[in-house]
């Protein structure tokens, strides 16, 4: 994700939509439209531009715990030479969801999911400490989701 150096404005009605998303991301264009009193037509183009630009994104967001995913960590990373080097190798792998340059104590912050803490053990001995540029890590492990919301809204 690249941060622009001007945000892009939006006016009341996409701002709008994206919140109508928010709450519910199935939501119909034709619901959306009623609700913020637009065509069906006028919602699905507003929604498209959005996406295509980059703004906003719909997904599906699940629960690692159902899927089998028993272990999720935040692993604070130590890196000697080019962080982004290592943050690309970082977010290579297949267990790594989330992966962001920080200042501070910790040059990056990664968040894994995996499905025990034997596969957390392999990762971080296995694929993430042997990278080079890899000084150290930090492993925060999870033991209860007790707050996730993607509802931040709009300014």
């Amino acid at each position: 994700m690249t941060v622009k150096t001007k945000p892009v404005q939006l006016d009341d009605v996409s701002k709008a939509i994206i919140e109508q998303l928010q709450t519910d991301g199935r939501r119909s264009y034709a619901e959306i439209g009623k609700t913020i009193g637009l065509s069906e037509a006028a919602v699905r183009q507003r929604v498209q531009k959005l996406t295509e630009s980059g703004v906003m994104q719909i997904v599906a967001v699940t629960d690692p715990m159902q899927l089998g995913f028993y272990r999720q960590a935040m692993i604070g990373v130590r890196v000697g030479g080019d962080t982004r080097v290592v943050a690309d190798k970082l977010a290579a792998l297949s267990s790594v969801d989330y992966v962001v340059l920080t200042a501070g104590t910790f040059d990056i912050l990664v968040e894994v999911v995996c499905e025990n803490d034997e596969d957390l053990i392999t990762l971080l001995n296995s694929e993430i400490r042997s990278l080079e540029g890899v000084l150290s890590t930090e492993t925060f492990v999870y033991l209860k989701l007790h707050k996730q919301l993607y509802n931040w809204g709009t300014r």
